[in-house]
């Protein structure tokens, strides 16, 4: 990657909300993949820890938080200075993306972000019902503008690695799939014909399928959590109710599980938190894991993608949940959370590229319950492999920031598409920009299933007649 492409040019202001580990890790890229006006850059956040790496490339900062008070007084003028097309790439946490792409899109400007993330105080109100809490709830809001404000300037919402990336990693394996079960049929260019296709080739689910395996030089001490990617951003997504979207196979839930009463209706979420609830996974390193089944919007965006059908009787839908086993370091910084009551340690740390000694964040998609049993497909990336390829991020950021630089290389190539989730991009054309920063990207076949070597000492509650049934992945 000596020589960088450039796949394009931002015509007017670039505005980045938000400067902590994806924001440090993104500005590079688009330096290295964009022609823009260095002069009309400007990086907004509430802290001013890394304003000296802004401050030796001449971008303006500005200190300041983001509120319903001010954020449009605050952008305006910074999108619309000078002219052009401007770019707002929101990278923040407590900020109402939202209100922020309405605001972008009635400026005409470029928009993109990797959550829906609300204003400061959503995840933490106690006075709302879990149902108000959930990704779904969060999407749904996004939904709805889309569809009463259809068309119009580009607004690419949850387009970092997971929600993401692992959208078009789905599309690849159903691809790849398909070509070794002899599935006899063109690969689909519409939703509908993309849920058939997920339907035909008999997918009863997808675990979005996380280990990550990166070490820190130190021991992690007590009092501090440290993660590899925004401690904020995981532990209020681990607040938020377990939450998962439910496919028609599905034969039991739990007794704490609920349905949502409005909207697409593709997800279910559970009486406790996400970050506290395990199941049973697969990743190529590890084999067989557990993880965490923390909520995200693909869980729900890809459920209801690869729906036939409508409602919560379709005639098809798969099962999609995210698997995650983070660092250990993490691991540990939730037990004493959740250990202390779930009251948040006094330090927060995001363990940086210079801490880490090894390791890899193996990040894909495990498409399970079909004729070869289970498939995972997805990015193996190294630190070591991350120091070569781009500054300032460990291998979660990159995966992470060169998703957000596919995302915003289709917004440019498709200006005027609307507000648009990763599931309904091209994702031959987005893979082909991020393939370059994701280290190995591999796919393999594995026989193990939920009830593959369970211990056997004990009574358990399972369904031997369907193994990839969620009573078999839930560990209760």
């Amino acid at each position: 990657m000596a020589d960088y492409p450039v796949y394009g040019t931002i015509t007017g202001p670039v505005v980045m909300i938000g400067f902590g580990s994806i924001g440090r890790g993104t500005l590079p890229l688009i330096e290295r993949h964009f022609d823009f006006d260095r002069e009309r850059m400007v990086v907004i956040d509430p802290v001013d820890t890394d304003r000296a790496l802004l401050d030796e490339r001449g971008i303006a900062f500005e200190q300041v938080a983001l509120t319903p008070e001010n954020y449009r007084a605050v952008l305006t003028p910074l999108l619309t200075r000078g002219g052009g097309q401007g770019f707002c790439v929101n990278l923040s946490v407590d900020t109402s993306s939202l209100d922020l792409m309405k605001l972008c899109r009635e400026l005409g400007a470029l928009y993109i972000d990797t959550v829906v993330e609300p204003w400061l105080g959503f995840y933490f109100d106690k006075t709302a019902d879990a149902a108000k809490r959930t990704n779904y709830a969060l999407r749904e809001t996004v939904r709805r503008e889309k569809a009463a404000n259809p068309g119009g300037t580009t607004a690419v919402s949850c387009c970092g690695a997971n929600p993401g990336m692992v959208s078009w990693f789905v599309k690849q394996a159903l691809v790849d799939l398909a070509r070794d079960t002899g599935l006899d049929r063109a690969e689909p260019t519409t939703r509908e014909a993309w849920a058939a296709y997920m339907r035909d080739l008999g997918v009863k689910g997808v675990h979005i399928a996380e280990r990550d395996t990166q070490r820190t030089r130190l021991p992690k001490p007590m009092g501090v959590f440290w993660n590899t990617w925004s401690v904020e951003g995981f532990i209020s997504e681990g607040f938020q109710p377990a939450e998962l979207g439910w496919g028609t196979h599905e034969k039991w839930q739990p007794d704490n599980m609920r349905s949502q009463s409005e909207g697409c209706q593709s997800a279910h979420f559970m009486l406790q938190p996400g970050a506290n609830t395990r199941v049973r996974t697969w990743c190529p390193t590890p084999g067989a894991q557990y993880g965490f089944l923390v909520t995200h919007n693909e869980s729900v965006s890809i459920a209801d993608y690869y729906t036939v059908g409508a409602g919560l009787e379709p005639e098809y839908r798969p099962t999609c949940h995210y698997a995650y086993h983070p660092a250990n370091d993490a691991v540990l910084s939730l037990h004493e959370l959740f250990g202390n009551g779930g009251t948040q340690q006094e330090t927060l740390h995001v363990l940086d590229e210079t801490e880490i000694v090894d390791g890899i964040d193996e990040l894909g998609v495990l498409l399970y319950g079909h004729e070869k049993n289970a498939y995972w497909y997805g990015s193996q990336l190294s630190i070591e492999e991350t120091r070569d390829l781009a500054p300032y991020q460990n291998a979660t950021g990159l995966q992470v920031t060169s998703a957000v630089l596919a995302g915003m290389v289709w917004a440019l190539e498709n200006p005027e598409a609307g507000i648009v989730e990763a599931d309904e991009m091209d994702h031959r054309r987005c893979l082909e920009v991020q393939m370059p920063y994701l280290g190995p990207v591999k796919g393999y076949y594995t026989d193990w299933t939920p009830l593959t070597d369970r211990p056997g000492f004990y009574p358990e509650d399972i369904d031997e007649s369907d193994p990839w049934q969620f009573r078999n992945v839930l560990v209760r």
